[in-house]
C-alpha cells in the first residue's frame, strides 16, 4: 500500500501535553528564562493560580489569576481540585486541576515557576505528565551579588534569602534535570531544548499509534 501520509501530517502528529516545571533559589533566574521561554514559544503558556489574595489594580481575572474567597478556596481543596497549593504571605495560591487536565489532552503545555515543595506535590498527583528543570547558580557568591545587585533588600534580608537559598539548593537531585545559569542566554538555550526533547518522547506521542497503524496496513 502506497505512504499517503506527508510531512505536514507527519509534523502535525498529536502529542498529550505536559507540565513544565522551573524552579531556582531567588537570583538564580527562574523568572527570567520563564519569561523568555514564554515569549519565544506560543505551545506553552503560564499556569495561572487560583488565590486568595486581593485583585491589584491592572490584574485580570483568568489571566493574572483565578480571584477567589476563602470559602471557595475551602471547598476546592475539600473537593481535591488542586494539583498543589500553599500559604505565601498571609494568602493562599492553588493550581486548580480541572482546566489544565482538559488542556493536556489538546496538547497544550504549561509552565510552573513554583519551589521544591510544590514541585514535590504537583508529582505526586500527576507524575506522568510533569518535567522538573532547577536552575542553579555558578556559585554561592556569584548569587549573593545577584542579589545584592537588585538593590531592592536590606542585608538582613538578603542573608536570609541565602540561608533559603541554601535549603532549596539542597533539593536539586530530585529534579529531571539541572542546568547552571552562568550566562543566561546560554541557560535559555538548554531549557528549551529540554522541553523540545520532552515532547518528542514516544510516551506523549499520541498520534503515533494510529499513524504507525497505517504503515503496517
Amino acid at each position: 500500500m502506497a505512504d499517503t501520509h506527508t510531512s505536514s501530517e507527519t509534523d502535525a502528529l498529536h502529542r498529550r501535553g505536559l507540565l513544565f516545571i522551573l524552579s531556582s533559589p531567588s537570583g538564580a533566574g527562574k523568572t527570567t528564562i520563564s519569561r523568555m521561554l514564554l515569549g519565544a514559544d506560543d505551545e506553552i503558556a503560564l499556569s495561572v493560580s487560583a488565590t486568595t489574595r486581593p485583585r491589584r489594580p491592572g490584574e485580570i481575572e483568568g489571566i493574572d489569576y483565578h480571584f477567589v474567597s476563602d470559602e471557595k478556596f475551602d471547598a476546592m481543596v475539600e473537593e481535591d481540585d488542586f494539583y498543589e497549593w500553599a500559604h505565601v504571605f498571609g494568602h493562599r495560591y492553588g493550581t486548580p486541576k480541572g482546566y489544565i487536565r482538559k488542556a493536556l489532552k489538546e496538547g497544550r503545555d504549561f509552565l510552573f515557576d513554583i519551589d521544591w515543595q510544590g514541585t514535590q506535590q504537583l508529582k505526586q498527583k500527576d507524575d506522568q505528565d510533569v518535567v522538573s528543570v532547577f536552575i542553579l547558580p555558578p556559585s554561592i557568591v556569584e548569587l549573593r551579588k545577584r542579589l545584592e545587585g537588585r538593590g531592592q533588600d536590606s542585608p538582613d534580608v538578603i542573608d536570609a534569602r541565602m540561608d533559603r537559598a541554601r535549603g532549596e539548593i539542597s533539593h536539586w537531585a530530585e529534579y529531571d534535570y539541572v542546568v547552571i545559569n552562568d550566562d543566561v542566554d546560554q541557560c535559555f538555550v538548554k531549557v528549551r531544548e529540554i522541553l523540545h526533547a520532552e515532547r518528542m518522547k514516544r510516551t506523549r506521542q499520541t498520534g503515533l499509534i494510529p499513524f504507525v497503524r497505517g504503515l503496517m496496513e
